[in-house]
């Protein structure tokens, strides 16, 4: 049946519009657009369009950033060797890169550590922190992790080393006993905006920490570094680790895409002649499906480290070698992602098994625990629900969820925190773990947790239509003023825009599961792709549809043309 989705029409806001469309001189639909974004007067409309890093806070509004930046400078007066404790996903790798090579070009004595996926789990561990005593380290710098390792905390201090953490991830009902807890969703931060990524808070740690040197004239004798260098990177973690791409966000990932596609450094670089990239623009969605995989395989299947070196090096033969082994790593990782997901699809029957149930809880002890989180993204796109996967071992299982828009997972696994060893993440991914006797329960009782929050349109996928246009008016000066927009994500989705009563044409499948199309309306005609959607072919009738789709410019062997990106249709005037 078609449509698929439930249709959510955007009303719009005709006064407000005209008046963005008079000042700003842009197309009427990029106006309602913007609105539909909260974006309601020119001066924000400006601020939105043309990002700039005048507009970022202040980092001291960040609770404990003072004491934060001052313990660094300390160790850096007294010769304390440092350590830069992060995570294995992009997010973390990318702020252990920023960090340490910030650091290390002023202080000889900083390492950094990257903890084993398998070996030795998230954040910090006794291991780590005793190889890290027996180095002589005195200061830790967690990055992307650290919130929720109370115990750990506590023991690196009996040590004798101090922490600080550097953290955007939920805060449990008690921190640790850090020298400083940087992170905005503490209650008693007065930082206004709350939803950085990890490798943005390193970011504006760094801005912190540069000014402070600046003050003590650290800088008189030595090269001023500029931070900016730096965007590429903060762009990759901030758009692999799936936060809203608004504010600050959208600020350094707009300025850092810019510099992947001008000057890409020496690893990012390697990395994209691996992908098969060329001298294709590198927007966030190519990011996302292209560049961040390839990183985050690393930490999946290999070494973590391994990615941190390729985005230290400035060698180009370094590169290419470890480019290639990153390729290589994501193909065995898209090799047992294949299998995970035709093991799940096996067990679940969409007919007998949705209706009713709010979450999907799987385990096995065949799955490897560095790709279940991507498969659970995977199934949430799939069913829409809640999904959490668990990789056992030895009677423990771990697990990696993924969420939909309208519940908050960290917030449901709180309420079930007497079953679980162990949970941490955000609102739209969460690790647990869990002994195998207890998963049962735990999932009867998510289960019901989620059925009572949410009503049952909240477990039905929804398209949200930004605005209406004929099909003449998608234009190259239209795609250009759209582009404006981008990066698209989190919280700045892709433009949705619906045409009414339109012809199809010459549908057809593509690469085995895709369906291409030819869409005429308005006296033009523009083909269409309709990803993953193959299996509908059979629906498609010879009436007049309603279309919802993203446009675009789609380049193929040198030549450009526009290209419908489909998100939904349905007979004309229903939806």
């Amino acid at each position: 049946m078609l449509p698929i989705t439930h249709w959510r029409i955007h009303e719009p806001s005709e006064e407000i519009r005209n008046r963005l469309v008079e000042e700003l001189g842009i197309h009427p639909v990029i106006a309602q657009i913007l609105i539909n974004r909260q974006i309601r007067n020119p001066d924000e409309a400006r601020r939105y369009l043309y990002p700039s890093l005048k507009d970022l806070h202040n980092p001291f509004l960040m609770k404990d950033m003072q004491k934060g930046v001052d313990r660094v400078i300390r160790s850096i007066e007294r010769g304390e060797k440092v350590a830069v404790f992060g995570d294995y996903d992009i997010d973390g790798i990318t702020s252990v890169v920023i960090l340490y090579r910030f650091l290390s070009q002023i202080h000889e004595g900083t390492v950094h550590y990257i903890p084993d996926r398998v070996d030795e789990g998230y954040g910090l561990n006794r291991e780590a922190i005793d190889q890290l005593a027996r180095e002589g380290v005195r200061l830790i710098i967690t990055v992307d992790c650290g919130t929720s390792d109370f115990d750990e905390v506590a023991y690196a201090r009996s040590l004798g080393i101090d922490t600080v953490v550097l953290d955007h991830h939920e805060i449990p009902d008690e921190i640790p006993h850090a020298v400083a807890v940087v992170n905005p969703n503490r209650k008693d931060c007065p930082f206004p905006f709350k939803q950085l990524a990890g490798v943005g808070i390193v970011f504006n740690f760094l801005i912190a920490l540069r000014g402070r040197l600046r003050n003590a004239g650290f800088w008189n004798e030595r090269p001023y570094p500029n931070l900016k260098e730096y965007l590429d990177l903060v762009a990759l973690g901030t758009i692999g680790d799936i936060v809203p791409l608004i504010d600050e966000n959208r600020i350094l990932t707009k300025i850092g895409l810019d510099l992947i596609n001008e000057n890409p450094r020496v690893g990012i670089k390697a990395l994209r002649e691996s992908a098969g990239l060329g001298g294709n623009v590198i927007d966030a969605g190519v990011a996302s499906f292209s560049l961040i995989p390839r990183i985050n395989a690393a930490g999946r299947i290999g070494s973590p480290r391994e990615a941190v070196k390729l985005l230290l090096t400035g060698d180009a033969a370094e590169a290419e070698q470890i480019a290639a082994q990153l390729e290589s790593y994501n193909r065995e990782r898209q090799r047992m992602e294949k299998n995970i997901l035709d093991d799940i699809f096996a067990r679940i029957d969409p007919a007998k098994d949705l209706p009713g149930r709010g979450a999907l809880v799987l385990s096995s002890t065949d799955w490897h625990p560095g790709v279940i989180g991507i498969v659970a993204s995977r199934i949430v796109d799939r069913f829409y629900r809640p999904t959490i996967l668990i990789s056992l071992r030895n009677g423990i299982g771990k697990g990696s969820g993924r969420s939909i828009s309208e519940f908050n997972l960290y917030g449901g696994l709180k309420q079930c925190e007497s079953l679980l060893l162990s949970f941490g993440g955000h609102r739209y991914a969460a690790g647990i773990s869990i002994r195998e006797e207890n998963i049962e329960k735990f999932t009867t009782l998510l289960n019901g947790i989620i059925l009572e929050e949410l009503p049952v349109t909240g477990l039905t996928p929804q398209t949200a239509i930004d605005a209406f246009c004929s099909l003449n008016e998608v234009t190259y000066d239209f795609l250009s003023q759209l582009e404006e927009l981008a990066p698209f994500g989190h919280m700045n989705p892709e433009p949705v825009i619906c045409v009414r009563n339109v012809q199809i044409a010459s549908p057809s499948i593509v690469g085995n599961k895709h369906l291409r199309m030819r869409v005429l309306g308005s006296g033009v005609s523009c083909n269409s792709i309709w990803f993953n959607k193959g299996h509908i072919l059979d629906r498609l009738s010879g009436s007049s549809m309603d279309i919802a789709f993203t446009p675009q410019i789609n380049y193929w062997n040198g030549a450009s043309s526009i290209q419908l990106k489909m998100k939904d249709m349905a007979t004309a005037a229903t939806a």
